[in-house]
C-alpha cells in the first residue's frame, strides 16, 4: 500500500510542476520557485518538532504527513522522486550508522 501512495503521489507532483499555478497548490508552489518551497519545508519541519515535543499522536502523525509531502515536493522541483531516497536507504540499510558517518567523514578531509 505504501509504495503505491508513493507511486501516485510522485506521478501527481510531477504532472504539477508543469501545471497552471492558479490550478493548484503544488502548481503554485513550483511556480515561485525554490525558495517558496523550501520556507514551506522548513515551517513543517518546525511544525513536526513541536508536535513531536508536545507527544500528541495524532498531531505528530499530522505534522509528520506535511513534512514528508513537502519533501516530496522539494524532491519534486529537482526532478527526483521518492524512489531516489528508498533507493539510497535501501544501500545504508545493513550498514552500521558510525562505519557510515566515519566513511563519509574521511571521503570529506
Amino acid at each position: 500500500m505504501s509504495d503505491e501512495i508513493l507511486r501516485r503521489l510522485d506521478a501527481v507532483l510531477a504532472a504539477r510542476r508543469e501545471a497552471d499555478p492558479e490550478s493548484s497548490y503544488v502548481a503554485g508552489l513550483h511556480a515561485a520557485g525554490i525558495d517558496r518551497i523550501l520556507r514551506k519545508l522548513g515551517e513543517e519541519c518546525t511544525e513536526t518538532v513541536v508536535a513531536s515535543k508536545n507527544g500528541e499522536r495524532d498531531d505528530i502523525v499530522y505534522e509528520t504527513a506535511d513534512l514528508w509531502f513537502h519533501s516530496l515536493v522539494m524532491l519534486s522541483h529537482h526532478g527526483l522522486d521518492s524512489e531516489s531516497v528508498l533507493a539510497e536507504l535501501e544501500r545504508r540499510f545493513g550498514l552500521s550508522g558510525v562505519a557510515e558517518k566515519a566513511a563519509r567523514n574521511k571521503q570529506g578531509q
